[in-house]
């Protein structure tokens, strides 16, 4: 189902090129979508004329521009002379990082003056690729480029190429004179997309995504973006140890799924996790992507910064425009009523995903209509509502999850410790409208008596956890009352009333106003620090 939805989605960004530019927003079949540092151009003769940088400035960083080249593929472990005379190659099509285009890698020895090392074997690699595959090609750029490789050796990098930033980045290439690249001159394009229909070797099957049959992918595409994955790249599907294989199946036999649908699937999938595109965001230890499905785009992009903001606010002039909206859903308006123009029938998809070694691990997925999505987002503002309100606007997922973490007087609380299973079982729990996790109420109690801080939104999402088991469990027949009830006779409820006073009236006594300081003088330990544990307890011994 979810590999569907993504397929599905793929198709849709396939068809819908950037308004803007007209250019495509997702690769084709047969290539990716990757970082490419340097342009190497290259004489008719195959001298390097020069190495370009291709990098953009965002803010105060610079960075290495994405482009479309000839897909790459999972190169594991280190590629060895016992594999290059084996015959394997493990060279992607007229680009590749250093070590394979130019022979050349970072030193990891830190010992050694010599920032870079010679890697032959890579280069060997890469050099008998394209020899094997270009020679036959009479193309000028491509013949250019057979040049390069028959003059190119490692130790020359040292002649006017020695550029630190270079190394371990991914390089492509350009004939001098060129306003395309190597890999995109018509003879490249027309090589590559033999070369795509070559016969792989893999087994024919019904693919279990698409119900149709093709040639089964035995190992998928890597996904990369995951905050906490492999830089790598991680799977969703994978079979290695012999105890996942089945029937004697190998690898991806085992979970068919055509070549085509996986490269979808995870070329969508890096395209949602890359951050540029607003697709992405971080909650807890999980990375959630998100998409929006309508008949007209702008709905559907709408729906999907509406979504953004509520999880994640922003203070930018576009994000604060939906700030009143957002106020008016927390408040239990029905949202056809404050935005009209909101198709409430737009599709809404939300995956989450956590890294898990190599692996992912699925921590949600919703799919709902936007209408239904934003009556659980008011029902969670509901049940949070304590009078008088106890936000100045409405809080972000991220933003009660914080609320986990101890509190430190004078620090910045950290959001590596919010415990990862609690962050995914509450943004199920929202999005779906189930019961919030007991573990919540019991780690924000045990929050509450370790460092003190009974903080307003603290105690809303006490009160949350307790209001929705209420609504949700018709046994349950006391509610959670949104503010002070003064009717309320029962002994506990008088107690906890008094010991309120009391600890005020201690506060008020003990605490000194330091005139010179303009702060006051707190005490170290109330009687709420003191007995709160017991009065919970035994209050009819503690009073």
């Amino acid at each position: 189902m979810i590999l569907t939805a993504l397929n599905q989605y793929y198709d849709r960004l396939a068809d819908s090129p950037d308004p803007d530019t007209g250019m495509l927003v997702v690769p084709p079949f047969g290539f990716s979508e990757e970082k490419i540092s340097y342009i190497l151009v290259i004489s008719k003769e195959g001298d390097i004329i020069d190495v370009v940088p291709n990098t953009e400035t965002i803010g105060n960083r610079t960075r290495a521009k994405s482009m479309f080249v000839p897909a790459s593929f999972k190169r594991s472990g280190q590629y060895t002379e016992k594999a290059f005379n084996s015959g394997k190659e493990n060279a992607f099509f007229l680009w590749d990082k250093t070590a394979y285009s130019l022979g050349i890698d970072v030193n990891e020895d830190k010992k050694s003056e010599n920032s870079w090392v010679e890697s032959p074997i890579t280069f060997k690699s890469f050099k008998r690729y394209h020899l094997n595959k270009l020679e036959n090609i009479n193309d000028e750029g491509l013949q250019a480029f057979l040049l390069f490789l028959e003059k190119w050796h490692p130790s020359h990098f040292d002649r006017g190429l020695n550029k630190p930033d270079i190394l371990g980045t991914n390089i492509a290439f350009q004939l001098d004179g060129d306003r395309c690249y190597m890999h995109e001159r018509p003879a490249a394009k027309k090589l590559w997309s033999q070369l795509l229909e070559e016969p792989t070797g893999s087994a024919e099957s019904n693919c279990l995504v698409t119900g149709e049959r093709g040639n089964i992918a035995r190992l998928h595409p890597a996904i990369k973006g995951v905050t906490g994955g492999q830089t790598s790249g991680v799977s969703i599907v994978s079979f290695k140890p012999d105890s996942f294989k089945s029937y004697g199946k190998e690898q991806g036999e085992n979970a068919p799924v055509s070549e085509l649908a996986a490269f979808k699937y995870t070329t969508v999938l890096n395209y949602l996790l890359n951050r540029d595109n607003k697709h992405c965001l971080s909650v807890g230890d999980a990375s959630a992507v998100f998409w929006a499905v309508a008949k007209d785009k702008k709905q559907a992009q709408k729906a999907e910064n509406l979504f953004e903001q509520i999880v994640n606010p922003s203070d930018d002039t576009e994000a604060a425009q939906f700030n009143p909206l957002i106020e008016q859903i927390s408040k239990g308006r029905p949202l056809q009523k404050v935005a009209p123009d909101i198709d409430l029938d737009t599709r809404f998809y939300l995956l989450g995903l956590a890294p898990n070694a190599s692996r992912l691990s699925i921590r949600y997925w919703l799919d709902t209509n936007f209408g239904e999505l934003a009556q659980r987002m008011a029902e969670h503002f509901t049940d949070l509502s304590l009078d008088p309100l106890p936000w100045k606007k409405p809080p972000s997922i991220w933003r009660l999850l914080i609320e986990l973490v101890p509190y430190r007087s004078g620090q910045k609380s950290n959001s590596k410790e919010i415990p990862p299973h609690l962050a995914g079982e509450m943004m199920r729990s929202i999005l779906t409208g189930d019961r919030y996790p007991h573990s919540l109420l019991a780690q924000l109690v045990l929050r509450v008596r370790t460092d003190g801080n009974i903080s307003s939104l603290r105690v809303a999402m006490i009160k949350a956890v307790l209001y929705r088991d209420y609504r949700k469990n018709p046994i349950i027949k006391e509610e959670a009352p949104m503010s002070l009830d003064e009717d309320n006779n029962s002994d506990a409820y008088q107690l906890g009333r008094l010991f309120a006073v009391l600890e005020r009236i201690q506060k008020v006594a003990l605490e000194k106003y330091d005139s010179e300081s303009g702060e006051s003088k707190k005490i170290n330990s109330t009687i709420t620090d003191r007995y709160f544990g017991s009065a919970s307890t035994v209050p009819y011994s503690v009073f």
